[in-house]
């Protein structure tokens, strides 16, 4: 029988001073350079993500700059006069404050997927796993139902990294009960048997 094999070790996320630094860093170049420099931005977006999104946004990004130069390189003189040369400033800036946002949105919630788990379903600690929520861990035996319920798939989620006592707490809640009502059961069959013989 073949497992499942050893878990690919998880790659932690640098410090987050240093991320803050990084991201300060983008958006100053990008804002500094007047909006020539806004390609670097979805560039490091696509390096660290990894994902064809944003290797596609950092070619627009790049086309949309060489436009705007172009544009506010062919205007006459040191200053703009014409609808080409107003155009690229419109394009450089509203690109600018575009990609300022999309940025910072982006690598922050792909870095916190990293440092949380990947943002995949989890079911909250303090729900049993297809039974009812009784009001006390030792509840009466009449929270038990006779039938297993069905319960709906969900899709698979990552191993917890470490249980939650209170979740713990709460199944050995339930083999309690679970364990007395199969005492009582066990006792009300035994009491049949011997009067019956």
């Amino acid at each position: 029988m073949h497992g499942h094999g050893y878990p690919q070790p998880v790659k932690q996320p640098p410090p987050t001073a240093w991320l803050v630094l990084v991201r300060v860093l983008f958006v100053v170049i990008s804002i500094l350079s007047l909006g020539f420099l806004t390609w670097t931005m979805p560039l490091r977006l696509a390096i660290v993500t990894r994902r064809s999104l944003d290797w596609g946004l950092f070619v627009a990004v790049l086309a949309i700059d060489i436009l705007a130069m172009v544009l506010l390189g062919t205007e006459p003189g040191e200053e703009i006069h014409t609808a080409g040369g107003w155009i690229g400033v419109a394009l450089l800036l509203g690109t600018l404050v575009a990609m300022i946002a999309y940025y910072l949105a982006a690598e922050i919630r792909h870095f916190h997927q990293l440092r949380h788990g990947g943002g995949g379903y989890v079911p909250p600690p303090s729900q049993g796993y297809g039974y009812p929520q009784s009001p006390t861990p030792y509840s009466s035996v009449a929270t038990v139902p006779q039938t297993p319920p069905t319960v709906p798939q969900t899709p698979p989620t990552p191993p917890p990294q470490r249980p939650a006592p209170a979740r713990i707490d709460q199944v050995r809640a339930e083999l309690d009960e679970l364990s007395d009502y199969l005492r009582k059961q066990g006792g009300q069959r035994d009491g049949e048997h011997e009067g019956g013989r």
